[in-house]
């Protein structure tokens, strides 16, 4: 089995004379130096220990008004938003930003932000494009946790803080188009399958792992790909029931991708553990049917590597789930679902991985200007903290006029949420920051929330997202003179976004050409920056979720009090005669009277899938229930 490191293996709403509600330009204050000692650098495996370890983000200066000594700025307020048309075309030709090589445009007049407001973010914005800087540059951008965030390295190798880095990211990228290629070709195919190849792919991951992935694919496979994808991305029984028998007999010929950075995730390590157990039941051999994505060393690493898995590619230490897809977690599936010569007659289009990551390297550049009106990620970010108060003040909603770009809302769900929704920002100060972002597709959202959006509370401002073209060339017909099926989606889509905006409701649109690699990897790019700049704005960490790792510990401590519940229940159906026992016993019993609700919804839940049983009372009445296990399990008496 060769290295992990690179080579894969075969083994609210107002009208519009009212006064917009106020912008506090929240100070941002220098990290105290003991914060800044904390931020010690966590360099990835074996990397040559002479390189000069990079230097943490919180040690820049800042601008003056970032000082903590600094006053908050005066109230702004605006006389509501402009509605003369004149005017509004002039600040739509004034604002539009384009760029030309990606097809791309991004249009923030609807957004009605003030000459007075940007001159005073002008210094924010241009702290936040040197912390940029410095992050590409190998700086601790991740302080709490020590470490180096490279996702822009991943499109971009020369930018790699060392050479080191650059090879393993170039070697990775490799060996996924190798393994690919060879995977399609059938070249690499499973060893008892009757078609000869790999048909389908089963990717199982959460998160990260599974949300950038199933947005690609929904947006960009071929309609016949050499390989149909599908995802296990819950630790739900019954999903993970219905994907393994919508399989059937191509089970053998399934290619089982697992997506775990620290190769301990739960719902991951269930969803392998379940798949490997169809494997068993069905006689086939899962090692050589297995692919690991994951940090090297890791459980899933190890298990891999001495099970004699098919192949094995790497997680970077300096890459979060959330910014992942231009990684192996993204681009090894994305590669799968490309179009072989071989097969070339039945699978127009693919997944061009290089493609994807030209765009992503295009939009990347084009962040890096310093000169707001043309950096549309900063533009992004400016609108969001123009609509939100810098606070979270208004929701974010995306909807996609395109059905093939559905999945993007949940996409940016996770990359916006989890990375700005922080309850204390980088001083420690309790803050509660974040955006939250949720989203349909036009036109169905036509016919389910915008009735709300253009009347109801204003809590909200949306970002559309437009595909010129409709159908690949030469394939469109007129359904009445002068009008295609894609005409009337334009026409929903402007009259949505007309409708809005006459009610004083702010939108952004993000225009693309067509939905192609290159586009969909400049999507994912200019929303990866544009976070990275609004967690600046507000002075937050956007590379950690310390909420995630909490929800983590409390499931694990449910999970630790049902075992104490099974073995209470166990000792008590194992007497003679068996004793069923009350709620408030069993609580008394595991020395947690205080987690007695807890303990109900752990019998309720074994009652319902036969684990345990209900000798009196019922469910609904908590407090008349005696439980017991049903049988006794003498082994575990003496555990």
């Amino acid at each position: 089995m060769a290295s992990i490191s690179g080579v894969y293996s075969s083994s609210s709403s107002s009208s519009s004379s009212a006064l917009r509600h106020r912008r506090l330009l929240l100070p941002l204050k220098p990290i105290p130096s003991s914060r800044r000692a904390a931020a010690i650098p966590i360099f990835p495996l074996g990397r040559p220990p002479h390189l000069r370890p990079p230097r943490s983000i919180a040690d820049l200066p800042r601008s003056p008004l970032t000082s903590s000594s600094a006053s908050l700025p005066p109230e702004k307020k605006t006389l509501g938003i402009e509605k003369d048309p004149i005017k509004l075309w002039r600040r739509y030709v004034d604002w539009l930003y384009q760029h030309k090589e990606l097809g791309l445009f991004l249009d923030v007049s609807r957004i009605a932000f003030t000459d007075e407001f940007l001159t005073e973010m002008e210094p924010r914005l241009q702290t936040a494009f040197h912390a940029m800087q410095e992050l590409e540059k190998g700086a601790i951008a991740n302080p709490d946790e020590g470490r180096m965030v490279g996702h822009y390295w991943l499109r971009d190798p020369k930018r790699a803080p060392n050479s080191f880095l650059r090879l393993q990211i170039e070697n990775t990228l490799d060996a996924i188009c190798n393994f690919a290629d060879d995977v399609i070709s059938a070249k690499i195919k499973p060893p008892s399958s009757p078609a000869g190849r790999f048909t389908q792919i089963l990717s199982v991951g959460i998160g990260g792992s599974a949300l950038g992935p199933q947005f690609v694919a929904e947006a960009l496979a071929p309609d016949n790909p050499p390989l149909k994808i599908r995802f296990i991305d819950n630790t739900d029984p019954a999903g993970i029931d219905h994907q393994i028998a919508q399989l059937g007999p191509e089970l053998a010929s399934t290619l089982v991708i697992v997506i775990s950075k620290s190769g301990g995730t739960p719902e991951t390590r269930n969803g392998l553990l379940e798949v490997q157990k169809a494997f068993r039941e069905a006689g086939l051999d899962f090692s050589k049917q297995g692919v690991a994505i994951t940090q090297q060393n890791s459980l899933l690493d190890n298990a891999a590597r001495i099970e004699g898995w098919l192949a094995r590619f790497p997680m970077f230490d300096w890459v979060g789930g959330r910014t992942s897809e231009m990684s192996a977690v993204g681009l090894l599936p994305a590669a799968l679902q490309a179009c072989s010569s071989l097969i070339i007659s039945r699978c127009q289009g693919g997944i061009n991985i290089k493609e994807m990551l030209v765009g992503a390297s295009l939009m990347d550049e084009a962040n890096r200007t310093t000169v707001v009106r043309n950096n549309p990620a900063a533009l992004l970010a400016l609108c969001w903290y123009w609509a939100s108060d810098g606070v979270g003040s208004k929701d974010m909603v995306v909807l996609p006029y395109k059905d093939s770009l559905l999945l993007f809302s949940r996409y940016l769900q996770q990359l916006v949420m989890e990375s700005l929704g922080k309850e204390f920002d980088l001083d420690g100060n309790r803050v509660n920051q974040g955006i939250t972002v949720y989203g349909n597709k036009g036109s169905t959202d036509q016919h389910a929330y915008i009735q709300q959006l253009r009347e109801g509370v204003h809590n909200f401002f949306v970002t559309f997202i437009e595909v010129l073209r409709d159908r690949p060339p030469g394939h469109d017909w007129e359904l009445e003179p002068g009008v295609t099926c894609g005409d009337y989606l334009f026409g929903m889509l402007q009259g949505t976004r007309s409708a809005l905006y006459v009610n004083d409701r702010e939108s952004i649109t993000v225009t693309v050409q067509e939905v192609t690699p290159r586009s969909v990897g400049a999507l994912v790019a200019l929303y990866e920056r544009a976070v990275g700049i609004y967690a600046c704005l507000i002075n937050i960490n956007a590379y950690h979720q310390p909420g995630v790792e909490a929800g983590k510990k409390a499931a694990g401590d449910v999970l630790a009090l049902q075992k104490r519940v099974l073995s209470i229940l166990n000792e008590a159906s194992c007497k003679e005669p068996v004793e069923p026992l009350t709620l408030d016993e069993i609580a008394e019993r595991c020395h947690a009277p205080e987690q007695i609700e807890m303990i109900y919804k752990i019998i309720a839940h074994m009652a319902a899938n036969d684990r345990a049983l209900i000798a009196e009372g019922n469910c609904g009445s908590p407090r008349s229930i005696k439980a017991f296990l049903g049988e006794c399990n003498v082994d575990e008496l003496y555990d």
